[in-house]
């Protein structure tokens, strides 16, 4: 499955705090929130941008502003060269299922 739209991050005042999931959010980790994905699910995400790419974890429930269709993590965000402008248009594409990497969430 592959999904394409706006991507924005989130850190510094959400970080040690709670996630939809009941995990910790860690703005180090490489982690995201999606409104659908279930948790647990690992994703590729594409900066359209400029190519950059890297893998995330969905953990929590978001974006809840119009328009975008994932929230990167601070680490995510450095890594898709996106901390800068905010936002950036991503491709998302299914990597595994949740039962494959619920068993990694402790080890982010």
């Amino acid at each position: 499955m592959t999904e394409t739209g706006l991507a924005s991050w989130y850190g510094g005042k959400h970080h040690g705090k709670l996630t939809a999931s009941g995990e910790v959010f860690n703005q180090n980790h490489l982690t995201a929130a999606h409104k659908t994905i279930p948790w647990g699910t690992k994703v590729k995400v594409i900066n359209l941008d400029n190519g950059k790419s890297c893998d995330v974890r969905i953990n929590d429930r978001g974006p809840f502003k119009e328009g975008r269709i994932i929230d990167v993590s601070r680490a995510a965000a450095r890594a898709l060269g996106m901390v800068r402008r905010g936002i950036a248009k991503v491709r998302i594409e299914w990597l595994s299922d949740p039962e494959t990497t619920n068993e990694l969430a402790s080890q982010d």
